[in-house]
């Protein structure tokens, strides 16, 4: 594979933008007046008090919430929001949790509005994440662009949602959806995920046995792309590096590496470094993701809420771009999923639907637990146990504090 060299640009790159009817100015969307909306109490205050679910139109609370205390506070957002498919979707209980009917320009334009309030209330270190299929993902890929800037685009991840599919007849099975992954800034919270490593690929990545420790390793190049002048592009041991190329090391830091054994030298005199296994810690974690598939089976638990993301994929997300204390939010909150991944990592949350379902699943979820999906055919009365079962009126509050325009 060839790798390319990083040559200095002699003037900026120009940006891509997006043009359509109505596409408002910042600073009319950043000055709009808000309307009321409740905030939930009590919903796993016993975990942290300063947790906050805000019932209404996300619009209305982001915009609350950038002129009352919070711009710049949040470190992580993760959104998985309607995905322009122009359907209503049910719950497991055939009732009704939300309407997806935005298309076109329209919805560019609704999550453009909220997105720029979200990079309002982002902390300069803080990260995105926009979750969304392959309907509208490459347009909101260029206002991501535009807001957050094209620099701090970390990663475009695909995800399997789902087994595959057998009824396609004249294209491939739809499988995947995508994660748009931006940062706020160059310098950004980042704790990089590892995945564990299975015997076989240990075998064929590490093939090479230490004679003297008996430990297994691999031997990579010491040397990387691009001319340098410096002590790099020296010569270590009577050799130049190769063509076009520098070492990955000074040669000083070449010959410690070669006192301490880590330099295998070939049959013809050629250096590499050894890379022992017990050294690793995982496999870094790429952006193809084939194990945070959505309910695979009907014995799997689930709020039964439709759209409801994989629990292990928000607590990866919210471990590698956030710290322990930090405070997260998901301003289409759905199920619930984020705030409880986030509750599990002992981080503060802050959730914002508009859906009435919405609000009652995540005070089930906080309250009684999820169960098993089951099915639409079969009446089983035990799931049906989970709903409705909390008088929502101990936690359904309106905070007439936070009503205030």
């Amino acid at each position: 594979m060839s790798t390319g060299i990083n040559q200095k640009k002699q003037k900026n790159s120009i940006p891509v933008f997006l043009n359509y009817d109505n596409k408002a100015n910042q600073d009319s969307i950043l000055n709009h007046e808000y309307s009321k909306y409740k905030c939930v109490k009590n919903i796993n205050s016993e975990v942290n008090a300063n947790n906050s679910f805000y019932f209404g139109d996300n619009y209305d609370v982001l915009l609350y919430l950038y002129n009352n205390g919070y711009k710049g506070k949040i470190k992580l957002i993760y959104i998985d929001p309607p995905f322009a498919t122009e359907a209503s979707f049910i719950n497991r209980d055939l009732k009704h949790a939300y309407s997806d009917n935005l298309s076109g320009a329209e919805y560019v334009e609704f999550l453009r509005k909220r997105l720029l309030l979200m990079k309002e209330l982002l902390a300069a270190d803080g990260s995105i994440y926009v979750h969304l299929d392959n309907k509208m993902v490459f347009k909101i890929k260029i206002i991501m662009d535009e807001i957050f800037g094209e620099k701090n685009f970390r990663a475009f991840i695909t995800r399997k949602k789902c087994s595959t599919k057998n009824t396609t007849k004249k294209t491939y099975g739809n499988i995947s959806d995508y994660i748009m992954f931006y940062s706020n800034g160059p310098k950004y919270t980042w704790n990089r995920p590892l995945v564990g490593w299975e015997y076989e690929k240990i075998i064929e990545q590490y093939p090479c046995i230490d004679k003297e420790t008996g430990k297994r390793y691999k031997k990579v190049p010491i040397h990387a792309p691009g001319v340098r002048n410096g002590e790099t592009g020296k010569e270590w041991r009577g050799k130049l590096p190769p063509k076009g190329k520098h070492w990955q090391y000074t040669p000083a830091k070449l010959d410690e590496l070669d006192a301490n054994g880590e330099i295998y030298w070939s049959p013809s005199g050629n250096p590499r470094r050894k890379v022992y296994f017990d050294e690793s810690t995982g496999i870094p974690m790429q952006d193809i993701w084939l194990d945070y598939r959505d309910f695979v089976n009907q014995s799997q638990k689930s709020t039964g809420y439709p759209t409801e993301k994989n629990l292990t994929m928000l607590e990866t997300i919210i471990n590698a771009s956030s710290n322990n204390g930090d405070l997260v939010m998901d301003c289409f909150a759905g199920s619930g999923t984020t705030l409880e991944a986030a509750s599990n990592l002992n981080r503060s949350w802050i959730g914002i639907d508009n859906s009435e379902e919405s609000l009652k699943t995540i005070i089930d979820r906080f309250t009684i637990g999820v169960g098993k999906y089951g099915d639409y055919v079969n009446d089983n009365k035990e799931d049906k146990k989970i709903s409705n079962k909390v008088n929502f009126s101990i936690y359904y509050k309106e905070d007439e504090k936070l009503n205030e325009k």
